[in-house]
């Protein structure tokens, strides 16, 4: 995978990313990938390039961006104190999967977080994804979890 260059997002990534996140059945019931991107993407791309605990990185491998995943520090008084890293929104572009850059981005993200200080580092994935719940459990991850969502 030494082909593969991890770096943060610049707001010209947006459209790409937006595109990798609607790249499967959920995304596109999700986003809203259109020739001109409503201004809510920008906006919220400005608050996570802004917030030194949040991190929106891209896989890039020849000029290409192929995979993306936000990286979140969160400052925690449990377990005495510590910081937690949570990982969301990660996808390999489809013409690209299978390939082991899912498996270098998430290892990328683990290695950001231990750097950080980071005493574990947690991620959900939607329960209809069988496929990503055997890849993270493969990379060491454990559903010792229930997440629960409220939307507004």
């Amino acid at each position: 995978m030494s082909d593969i260059i991890f770096r943060d997002a610049t707001r010209a990534d947006v459209p790409v990313v937006i595109r990798l996140l609607a790249d499967d059945a959920l995304g596109a019931a999700r986003e809203r990938l259109e020739e001109r991107l409503p201004a809510a993407y920008y906006d919220a791309f400005a608050a996570i390039e802004a917030d030194p605990n949040n991190r929106l990185l891209v896989a890039e491998r020849e000029g290409r961006l192929v995979g993306c995943a936000q990286l979140t520090f969160i400052p925690g008084l449990s377990l005495i104190g510590m910081t937690r890293a949570q990982i969301e929104a990660v996808r390999v572009d489809s013409t690209a999967r299978g390939h082991g850059i899912g498996e270098a981005l998430i290892r990328h993200c683990i290695a950001l977080s231990r750097a950080a200080g980071c005493g574990l580092v947690q991620l959900t994935t939607d329960k209809s994804r069988v496929d990503a719940h055997r890849f993270y459990e493969r990379l060491g991850f454990v559903g010792s979890h229930l997440g629960m969502k409220l939307k507004f």
